[in-house]
């Protein structure tokens, strides 16, 4: 049985981004993949909950596909978690919906992986930038994945980003056909 996958995608200047446009436009055709722009669908902010937890109930795979923002996600997106993650449905007394269900970060940075390291001028590796939404993914019992990063927006080359959206449609195909197995090959997926 093939595998449904949900995208909340959140890009604030998306005609700008090399990267994400990309990544979105190598996904954009694929079966069983549901794309949620949520500059798009919002812009005043106000986010439809119902709607929202109606695409995660009908999704296996929960992706969160952003550029890294001051460290952590585009505020639309954590405004999307504040409304739709609420106590009662995604976690808390009752709040079982999410549970058993993957999680995937696809994510693009301004700097390299250099900076991304302990003596780097980030300090941390982006790894321990995600923290929150690996928090989030267990409090509401979905199995979080290592994320799918690729650095360097302003420097990487047309045939490397190429082949890194090559890389990602070949993953959401994968865990199309054959689920979270896919999602194991994923320790080798920080470009």
């Amino acid at each position: 049985m093939s595998k449904k996958i949900v995208v909340i995608f959140a890009h604030h200047n998306f005609t700008d981004s090399r990267i994400q446009r990309s990544l979105l436009k190598g996904i954009s055709n694929l079966q069983n993949v549901e794309i949620r722009d949520l500059y798009k669908l919002y812009p005043d902010y106000f986010i439809d909950a119902k709607k929202e937890q109606s695409a995660l109930a009908a999704s296996d795979l929960i992706v969160f596909q952003h550029p890294i923002n001051w460290y952590s996600s585009p505020a639309i997106l954590k405004e999307w978690q504040d409304i739709v993650l609420e106590y009662g449905y995604a976690y808390g007394e009752n709040g079982t919906a999410l549970k058993g269900k993957d999680f995937l970060q696809v994510v693009s940075t301004g700097g390299g992986k250099d900076v991304y390291q302990p003596t780097g001028n980030n300090r941390f590796k982006i790894e321990e930038f995600l923290r929150p939404f690996e928090a989030t993914a267990y409090l509401c019992g979905i199995a979080y994945h290592k994320p799918f990063v690729v650095h360097q927006a302003y420097r990487i080359s047309d045939q490397e980003l190429e082949e890194r959206t090559k890389d990602y449609v070949s993953l959401l195909k994968s865990y199309i056909e054959n689920g979270n197995t896919a999602l194991a090959t994923l320790n080798t997926h920080i470009f």
